[in-house]
């Protein structure tokens, strides 16, 4: 009876593991707007317009921004780059509610929370650029005054944007 028991226990943990394992790691994740920390400058992620998620590097994890120009910004520091990026999602800035794929969409220019200027739409229109024009022209300016240098490694930096008060 004892070695029945033991091997169902066995059981279950193998197919558990095995659940665990199947479970989907792949596209976007719910952010949590006016809570979670954009991955770059640190900066609470409040405008859904603008947000995205980049999924990748050697554990799949995902990694979340307030701005395009940021993710963009934090890929290329990082070592990541494209290759290592398995995916890139950026939320549709006219509605603000609907993910797309960050390669396949299409950029215009605007204001955007970094200053970047920058905002995802679904088809090209006049002055559009694709994902790789974007990008081009974000690492050819670098990093904008809206962050700091020194706070890409996603710390809080509510100090700095709070006129030097902490909360």
């Amino acid at each position: 009876m004892r070695r029945c028991v033991n091997g169902l226990k066995a059981a279950a943990f193998a197919l558990l593991t095995l659940l665990a394992a199947c479970k989907d790691d792949s596209g976007p994740v719910e952010i949590k707007y006016g809570r979670e920390a954009c991955e770059m400058c640190g900066m609470i992620i409040s405008d859904p317009h603008y947000a995205v998620e980049l999924r990748g590097g050697p554990e799949n994890r995902i990694k979340k921004f307030d701005d395009v120009g940021d993710a963009v910004t934090w890929m290329e520091k990082k070592g990541w780059g494209l290759a290592a990026t398995k995916e890139i999602w950026v939320m549709n800035s006219e509605d603000g509610k609907t993910w797309l794929d960050g390669r396949k969409a299409f950029f215009i220019r605007g204001t955007s929370p970094m200053d970047y200027g920058f905002a995802a739409v679904t088809d090209h229109r006049e002055g559009s650029l694709t994902f790789d024009e974007m990008r081009t022209t974000v690492l050819a300016r670098g990093s904008t005054s809206m962050c700091a240098p020194g706070q890409d490694s996603g710390q809080n930096n509510e100090a700095q944007h709070n006129g030097g008060v902490k909360p």
